[in-house]
């Protein structure tokens, strides 16, 4: 089919576009997509729960903070435009964007913004990050684009804590509500919740960043926890991305179809065995260490996660400033792990129970760990356990267990062994006290000297068994793009993904 040359103008140019050489109409690309994650979430406020998952469906894509955290860690501006610091150290105030809309139609100002600050640090306040709003001393609003933080210290890490999760804005009229049926400032509002299978969001065309405005119309999250079945939607078409695919051992399988982008990138998932520091035998230090020595880290590593990890020697990634490699502070070595054990008082070592929660690479390090342990006389009882539901109340809150395997997300969350009610159940003054320090250290280089003093306490005192850092295994259709390569946080920001054909 060929153009008459008498079309003229618009008509003319219209028909170009839409019909291409074959003289067929081309389809333009699609505008929805389906993302797989292993974890339902329990809810979807960041605000009031822990679960990793939460913030992997809302944060960026329904929620906003002040600030936000790119995909290579840099805090940037988001709901607050600017901002400026006191010569002290203890005065922040912040220039906040005009026309900015909740998806209910509420507009955002700093009075918005001091009702979640408020509420997030209040007595009675349910944020999983409670410890990071106790540096505000007051909030305050000397006009609708002006917000000012109070400090009662100094502090170098503010900024960044406040682009997280948890730090998100809150609408007051909703905030009751968002768990089921959250409504924030971000370019996708909730559209439905189908529990056990799939969530969906929806295009808000009333998003105040024009210049972000996403290319996806409909984003729908599916739930699928076995890895063999990720790995059969994939395939099939069922689910167009895996950011974490939960299957290493399929993971080459899709090495040859050119239908498929894989990635493996960076992450903050610190895989550590928690002990339960309060309770004999393991508040013997001497216990801790020859647990830790009991351990071979890169043959769990090979036998948990198909050789895909890096071995960590404390609460700290690779990929974080001021890193130090520790993992020979307390290497493998199950002779002098027994030596220990004697010292303790434990020559024919004991009874242990750990509390696994049913996703791949805990059930798979705990069998292993099972195996090592043996080795130096430890009988490893392992109980599976429901995550995150049971695992957050009997082992987070209720502190019910002696030993338990989990990844923790959060980056730069080395300061929550000074938590005096934190389910490690780690009481060290030193340590205490230099994460205070660091924590009031607004030059770089002091602050990072001070966290690798942190990291170095904790690969000695062993409060936790630190295993590794899983990396992100990415699966997507090799036709979209956008999609995080590397995870300085955990998220699904789904901004920028679109379709290229």
């Amino acid at each position: 089919m060929r153009l008459r040359r008498f079309l003229l103008g618009p008509t003319l140019v219209a028909l170009s576009l839409a019909f291409g050489s074959s003289g067929f109409a081309e389809a333009a690309p699609r505008d929805d997509v389906t993302i797989g994650m292993a974890i339902e979430p329990s809810g979807l406020d960041p605000t009031i729960a822990a679960p990793v998952a939460i913030g992997q469906v809302v944060w960026q894509n329904v929620f906003e903070g002040l600030t936000r955290i790119d995909e290579t860690g840099k805090v940037l501006p988001q709901l607050a435009q600017s901002w400026t610091m006191s010569e002290d150290g203890k005065t922040l105030t912040f220039k906040l964007r005009a026309n900015v809309r909740f998806h209910n139609g509420a507009a955002f100002d700093s009075a918005t913004a001091k009702f979640t600050l408020d509420r997030a640090r209040s007595a009675d306040s349910t944020n999983p990050q409670k410890a990071f709003f106790s540096v505000i001393d007051t909030v305050e609003t000397p006009d609708p684009a002006t917000l000012m933080l109070k400090l009662r210290e100094p502090s170098g890490n503010l900024l960044y804590w406040l682009g997280w999760p948890s730090s998100v804005m809150v609408e007051p009229k909703s905030a009751a509500t968002n768990r089921t049926d959250p409504v924030g400032t971000g370019p996708f509002r909730f559209a439905e919740w189908r529990a056990g299978d799939r969530l969906t969001l929806q295009r808000f065309d009333g998003y105040w960043n024009a210049e972000d405005k996403p290319a996806l119309a409909h984003a729908t999250f599916r739930f699928i926890s076995d890895p063999t079945a990720q790995s059969a939607a994939l395939k099939a078409g069922d689910v167009d991305a895996f950011p974490e695919f939960g299957a290493p051992e399929l993971y080459d399988t899709f090495k040859a179809d050119p239908k498929f982008e894989q990635v493996v990138g960076n992450t903050e998932l610190k895989v550590v065995a928690g002990l339960n520091n309060r309770e004999k035998p393991l508040s013997d230090v001497r216990v801790r260490q020859a647990l830790m020595m009991a351990v071979d880290r890169q043959t769990l590593i090979d036998g948990a996660w198909g050789g895909f990890g890096t071995p960590i020697g404390s609460h700290y990634t690779p990929n974080d400033p001021g890193y130090i490699d520790l993992t020979n502070v307390l290497p493998y070595d199950p002779a002098k792990a027994r030596a220990l054990l004697a010292e303790a008082g434990y020559p024919n070592g004991f009874e242990l129970s750990i509390r696994s929660p049913q996703m791949s690479y805990a059930t798979r390090s705990s069998e292993i760990l099972q195996a090592m342990l043996a080795e130096i006389g430890v009988t490893l009882r392992i109980v599976p356990t429901e995550f995150p539901a049971v695992w957050v109340d009997q082992v987070l809150k209720g502190h019910d267990f002696e030993m338990t395997i989990v990844a923790h997300a959060e980056p730069l969350d080395i300061g929550i062994y000074a938590r005096p009610d934190y389910y490690f159940g780690f009481a060290n003054p030193e340590f205490d006290k230099v994460i205070g320090e660091a924590q009031r250290t607004v030059n770089d280089k002091d602050r990072l000297a001070l966290y690798g003093k942190a990291q170095e306490i904790l690969a000695r005192d062993v409060p936790a068994l630190y295993l590794f850092v899983m990396p992100k295994l990415g699966l997507w259709n090799a036709d979209l793009q956008g999609l995080w390569h590397n995870e300085p946080i955990p998220s699904n920001d789904l901004t920028d993904v679109r379709w290229v054909r």
